[in-house]
């Protein structure tokens, strides 16, 4: 799958995701996502991995637990439309999942291997999906959802949080959006 979904696929938040995700075949995409990802946190000590920039704002293993999470709440809401089950399909409270997953409590390398294995299995769930599974839709908080919006959604969730690392709690700098002449 390499053509973006169209809006009237996805609710119209998810916009500000799926505008992150470049051209491309969407398992490759993600393939190369993970590889980045991975490089970007791999040798992150402890200390990093509990920062926070600012008073309330989750730490840095939050924030990858969170991708993690969330990367599963869209993968079964596109096994769920893929393979015709087109019931409406819930929204979660992500602040109840952060609290809940205790990541501050987790070893980093964990829950880098977490991370890692939630984008595995997706991965092999986008790879082995046929066109036809892709375009299905179902229904996701009022507004129709199609499997192809809930992987290019995931793609996006992760450009957003990882480019947030970056520049938050790595203090990288930001890249200009165009190249000046």
């Amino acid at each position: 799958m390499s053509t973006k979904p169209k809006p009237d696929e996805y609710v119209p938040l998810a916009e500000q995701y799926i505008r992150l995700v470049p051209d491309g075949k969407l398992a490759d995409i993600l393939r190369d996502q993970h590889d980045r990802s991975l490089s970007l946190l791999k040798d992150l000590s402890e200390e990093q991995a509990v920062y926070r920039y600012a008073e309330g704002k989750w730490s840095l293993k939050t924030v990858v637990g969170h991708i993690a999470d969330v990367e599963r709440l869209w993968s079964y809401r596109i096994l769920r439309i893929a393979r015709g089950d087109a019931r409406e399909l819930p929204g979660y409270d992500r602040d109840v999942f952060a609290k809940s997953a205790c990541c501050d409590d987790t070893a980093f390398d964990a829950v880098i291997e977490d991370f890692s294995a939630v984008r595995k299995s997706t991965i092999t769930l986008i790879a082995n999906l046929r066109e036809e599974a892709f375009l299905r839709r179902g229904e996701f908080n009022g507004h129709p959802l199609s499997a192809r919006a809930a992987a290019f959604i995931i793609a996006g969730h992760e450009t957003h949080h990882m480019n947030v690392i970056k520049t938050k709690y790595l203090h990288y700098k930001e890249e200009p959006a165009c190249p000046k002449e």
